[in-house]
Formats: C-alpha cells, sequence, structure tokens
C-alpha cells in the first residue's frame, strides 16, 4: 500500500517568477474550476485536515501554494519526495477584471513554463463534466505537456452520483480516476498512481 506519511507547507507564491527553487522534477500540480474540492482533496490525499485551507468563497485562494510531501510503500519500505502545487481555481469570476487577467496570466505562464511539473492532475467535478472551460483546459494540457509530464484527469464528488450515472461516467472517461473526499473512495488508488508515475524514469 502506497500513503503519504508526511506533508508540510512549504510557501506560496504569486507567480512562477517567486516560485520556490527546485532541482527535480517532482512536482504534482493539483488544478481545477472553483469549488471542485481541490484543497479537500489535498487534505485527505496527506490525511491532514487543514494542509491546504478549505474556503467557503469559491475561488479564494490566489497563489501557488506548495507542500512537501513523502510517499511511502509499506511493502517495501520505499520513499519518495515530491511537492504538491496547490493552483488557485481557474474560472472564477467575481474579482476584478484587470486582478483577473493577471491571476489568470500567471497561472497559465506557470503551468506552460514549470519545468519541474512532473503530473498534471485535473479536478473535474463529475456532475459537470463537460463544461467548456475544463473542455479548454484539458486540451491546453494535451499541448503543453512533454514527454516527461503526466496528465491524471479525476472526477470528483462521485458520492453524489447513482450507479447508473457513474457507470455512464466511467464508460465515457475509462482513464479517469473517480474519487470521493467525504466516502475516501478512490483516495488510495490516486495516492498509488501518482507514486507511480513519480517512479517512471526520466526520458
Amino acid at each position: 500500500m502506497i500513503e503519504i506519511i508526511d506533508s508540510h507547507f512549504v510557501t506560496s507564491a504569486p507567480n512562477i517568477r517567486l516560485a520556490p527553487p527546485n532541482e527535480f522534477q517532482n512536482e504534482i500540480a493539483f488544478m481545477a474550476r472553483s469549488n471542485t474540492g481541490k484543497s479537500s482533496l489535498l487534505n485527505t490525499l496527506t490525511q491532514r485536515k487543514s494542509l491546504a485551507k478549505v474556503s467557503a468563497t469559491p475561488g479564494k485562494t490566489r497563489l501557488i501554494n506548495c507542500f512537501d510531501a513523502v510517499f511511502m510503500d509499506r511493502e517495501s519500505g520505499d520513499k519518495l519526495n515530491a511537492v504538491l502545487v496547490d493552483l488557485p481555481g481557474f474560472g472564477y469570476a467575481k474579482v476584478a477584471k484587470s486582478l483577473k487577467t493577471d491571476w489568470e496570466s500567471n497561472l497559465t505562464d506557470f503551468i506552460s513554463q514549470r519545468k519541474q511539473i512532473r503530473i498534471f492532475v485535473h479536478l473535474i467535478d463529475c456532475r459537470h463534466p463537460d463544461l467548456e472551460i475544463d473542455t479548454s483546459v484539458a486540451q491546453y494540457l494535451e499541448e503543453i505537456c512533454t514527454p516527461n509530464q503526466y496528465i491524471i484527469r479525476v472526477f470528483t464528488k462521485i458520492d453524489k452520483l447513482n450507479q447508473k450515472e457513474l457507470g455512464i461516467l466511467k464508460s465515457r472517461f475509462p482513464d479517469a480516476l473517480m474519487v470521493s473526499n467525504s466516502k475516501r473512495r478512490g483516495v488510495d488508488k490516486i495516492v498509488g498512481v501518482l507514486y507511480d508515475k513519480l517512479k517512471e524514469p526520466l526520458l
């Protein structure tokens, strides 16, 4: 079994220029439309109730938040260091237009230029799988992703679907992962997939 056995906050940065230095390509960037459960998932994955702040106001997080994390294979005892990057929610409109433009520009710069990113985790609310903004983000990631980077699509809040709806979603997106923070469904699988991807040799 793979677990995240340790995690802690490192720093927050407004843009890529002020992001912390890192000599390894071991960063996992979590990105999602606002109010998709991104911060809650980070807390669930790390087994920390308040590692990432969960806001009642969608889109309140405007900084790039970095957390050091240690993955461990309980069977072999092997450990792996990684950086979890909590990116600001995209598509949030309740900010001044000038701020929104700067904010989204900084987010795009980080995603496209931060070479230390190994894995992009794109979270999507399972009840809204076809929103234009998520489709655009998915296409953009495909365009910028390098051979040494991976994209993982995760549908959140699957406890909100009945079995038939969940079955349809899985048939439409067979490669996606499914998770429920409140029920802890799919959490262990996500941790295992992240660990396996991080261990893949660089090309």
